[in-house]
């Protein structure tokens, strides 16, 4: 991740040891929705660095009602954010409503939170629309002397929104996920590196490519990681990236007769 600007790590140092004991007085009294959403605008403002006037607003409606929160950035719609009363636990379908009308805008970011717990989702433009979680966090238990913590933080911040960090950041838990790795563990190319140090071990066995394949897909990866549609999306990156490399390859000069009749005629 790239460098947290100075100023920005010490406002979010100091907005976590600020917000901690608010948060926690507050899911004592139980607080309600309304109570929660003032809260949450102004650790917007005094966390996350938006501007409370002109970042954030709650002037979309969804179905007839109104999501909580949403934030722009140069008028831009960037993310919607719904809030929930601090003591209640949060589930996938509190984020339903805002999930499709974030889809019908054509934002991919939305946001649920009670004030301590946060939960991340980005849009699947799929049919039906679906969302990934991408991160979750507790605000209360995150330490203000780990730099681990505070880069969570930053991932939607103003400044690290402005930058990109939380697109960063899922492509890289993509890369990392069991389904984009059990796709990589079918490609030709690490087939044959398992094929080859196989060959090294029992140099008297003959295994071809199919044989490793047919064990990985049956005995070695779970049923749940090659099939469906994440697998299947792996399968499609890997595919549409390993096409990008070959057709970046320059394509070496041939050796040889040809070669030699290609070369200039010497005077």
């Amino acid at each position: 991740m790239a460098a947290i600007p100075k100023k920005v790590s010490e406002r979010l140092v100091a907005g976590l040891k600020r917000y901690q004991p608010i948060l926690s007085a507050a899911k004592a009294r139980d607080v309600g929705e309304a109570d929660t959403v003032t809260i949450i605008k102004d650790m917007l403002a005094d966390v996350f660095g938006y501007d409370k006037y002109s970042d954030v607003t709650s002037e979309h409606s969804i179905r007839g009602t109104f999501c909580d929160l949403a934030i722009k950035i140069d008028n831009q719609l960037q993310t919607l954010i719904e809030v929930k009363a601090i003591g209640l636990e949060l589930k996938d379908q509190h984020v339903k409503q805002a999930i499709d009308y974030a889809a019908n805008q054509g934002v991919d970011w939305v946001l649920l939170t009670n004030g301590i717990t946060w939960r991340v989702y980005h849009l699947v433009f799929a049919k039906p629309i679906d969302q990934e979680l991408v991160l979750e966090i507790d605000f209360c238990a995150l330490s203000p002397r780990l730099e681990s913590d505070i880069e969570l933080l930053y991932l939607w911040c103003k400044e690290g929104w402005q930058r990109s960090m939380l697109g960063e950041y899922h492509i890289q838990k993509q890369a990392l996920s069991r389904f984009f790795v059990g796709a990589m563990l079918q490609t030709d190319a690490v087939i044959d590196v398992v094929r080859r140090e196989l060959r090294r071990v029992s140099p008297d066995v003959r295994i071809d490519s199919d044989q490793i394949r047919d064990v990985l897909i049956k005995e070695v990866i779970k049923r749940e990681v090659i099939e469906g549609e994440k697998a299947d999306e792996a399968r499609k990156k890997i595919m549409k990236a390993a096409n990008k490399a070959l057709r970046a390859t320059p394509v070496k000069p041939a050796k040889g007769k040809n070669a030699a009749e290609d070369q200039p005629a010497s005077d």
